[in-house]
């Protein structure tokens, strides 16, 4: 249907070799290649200094989990962005606590403005999630200053930001995104810079709260399924309300065979930002957000949004794209507008004006790593005639 689609998942022999070994080894639940791929995703996010990774079925139980180790609960406050997915806030409020939406810092920067977080934590506030919206760090530096001095967590929702880093000091080299805050918490759904199809990964290097990830993780029991099975236990002890929040061997490996493959996928993704930067400067009107960021270490470049000209009906030109082959969507439907979340008394989504000025102009073009130059000549194109159309039409 789609000349050019939104992703474009194209799994190696690699992923599928993996995936059909441990089919062939009959242990099909979380055990040692889970271990073997948090082990490998450790060192890929920092080889000198490894923190302790924990494989989980999905993201979103990767954040609820890591609210619950902060020990999250009705009566606390946690910030989080309007413009983000629906489990940054989902899962707090799993835990009973309020969330607070707060604003993007500029129509060229749309991650958490730490302006608007600073004007919004109360006494009552504990956690504050930064987004690493479509790859591109937060400012991690100022946050995790200004949370520390307050005794705030910072917990990193880093689903877009796979082995990107951010600089803390202008001395020190960068830190990958995830290992900067209390926790970290990352998502390989099929449409992110690597895959399981379904699956996540939460990180810290507190080791208090490894120990009650790993609890939280398999319902709170001291020993696990593998343990018994390898004769290393007999019985299990339940410490802690827990979940059943576990990966199994089949995406665990197919992960591992992914994240071989990220760093040049990273990488490719980056060029392709580069023919987009090139080439949007065309069309009048049109604001390519991070444009003059410049790298700060290893990036990792995971949708392209842009913000269409005042004026123009957004749905009018995701039209016309749809005429001319080329996939589009939305990243995202600020929280603050849904249903649920704007009758809900847990969630205050107050005073948003850049959030709300943005909202309506955001359109997400096609990015992967596959896509050549001239694939987004065609994009570019496309979306310049849906335009000219619409304006015409108007």
């Amino acid at each position: 249907m789609w000349k050019i689609p939104l992703a474009d998942l194209r799994l190696h022999p690699d992923d599928h070799t993996a995936v059909l070994e441990v089919l062939a080894s009959n242990w099909l639940t979380m055990g040692p290649k889970t271990q073997e791929f948090e082990a490998a995703f450790a060192k890929a996010l920092d080889p000198d200094n490894p923190p302790f990774c924990y494989a989980v079925s999905n993201c979103t139980v990767g954040l609820h989990m890591a609210f619950a180790a902060l020990d999250l609960g009705p009566g606390d406050e946690v910030i989080v962005p309007s413009l983000t997915f629906v489990a940054t806030a989902n899962a707090a409020l799993y835990t009973g606590a309020t969330v607070v939406l707060a604003d993007v810092t500029s129509e060229a920067d749309l991650t958490l403005s730490i302006d608007d977080v600073l004007a919004k934590i109360t006494p009552r506030t504990r956690c504050v999630v930064p987004v690493h919206y479509a790859g591109q760090p937060c400012d991690m530096a100022r946050l995790k200053r200004e949370c520390d001095l307050r005794g705030i967590a910072v917990v990193e929702d880093v689903a877009h930001a796979p082995l990107a880093d951010a600089l803390l000091q202008d001395q020190d080299p960068a830190q990958a995104l995830g290992t900067i805050g209390a926790l970290g918490c990352f998502s390989f759904f099929s449409n992110k810079n690597m895959t399981t199809g379904e699956g996540g990964m939460v990180v810290t290097r507190d080791p208090l709260l490894a120990d009650k990830l790993r609890l939280l993780r398999s319902h709170g029991m001291t020993t696990l399924t593998l343990d018994r099975h390898r004769g290393h236990a007999y019985t299990y002890d339940v410490v802690a309300a827990g979940f059943n929040y576990r990966i199994d061997e089949l995406r665990a490996a197919l992960g591992l065979s992914q994240l071989g493959r990220l760093p040049e996928n990273n990488r490719r993704r980056g060029d392709v930002v580069e023919f987009y930067r090139q080439k949007l400067t065309r069309i009048e009107g049109l604001l390519l957000p991070f444009a003059q960021r410049l790298p700060q270490g290893r990036t990792a470049p995971h949708i392209l949004p842009v913000l269409l000209p005042a004026g123009l009906v957004r749905q009018a030109v995701q039209e016309k794209m749809k005429e001319a082959g080329i996939q589009t969507s939305v990243h995202y439907p600020p929280i603050h507008t849904f249903s649920h979340h704007s009758e809900s008394p847990l969630v205050r989504g107050e005073s948003l004006p850049l959030t709300d000025a943005v909202a309506p102009r955001l359109l997400t073009l096609p990015l992967y790593p596959e896509l050549s130059e001239s694939d987004v000549d065609l994009v570019v194109q496309s979306l310049q005639w849906s335009i000219d159309q619409v304006r015409a039409a108007m």
